[in-house]
């Protein structure tokens, strides 16, 4: 498996992520669609955010970064937001909660 991490911070960040939470379904639809796609999740730091996306290969997690600038572009162009800090690699322990269980927000 394979994972990157978006981070997002400075001017518009913070609005891509109410803008991110909003369109939650769209998001997650466009995510399981990625080749390979294992997990997704997005959190909100002090200053924006950070996506977390983990598939099966990094043609995978290429993908899910193609698909999420696109989206950014798309949806959130008017925010003014920079380009995340993209941080990738191998994953080497990876957990899930029982098979069918869905995550909640808090």
């Amino acid at each position: 498996m394979h994972a990157v991490s978006r981070t997002y911070s400075g001017k518009g960040a913070k609005e891509l992520f109410d803008i991110l939470e909003r369109s939650a379904a769209e998001v997650e639809r466009l995510m399981r669609g990625v080749p390979g796609f294992e997990s997704y999740a997005l959190y909100r730091t002090a200053d924006g955010g950070v996506s977390v996306t983990i598939c099966r290969d990094k043609a995978g997690t290429d993908e899910s970064l193609r698909v999420a600038r696109e989206w950014v572009q798309k949806n959130a162009g008017s925010t003014g937001v920079k380009a995340p800090t993209v941080a990738e690699g191998p994953v080497i322990v990876h957990f899930e909660k029982a098979a069918g269980r869905k995550s909640a927000a808090a």
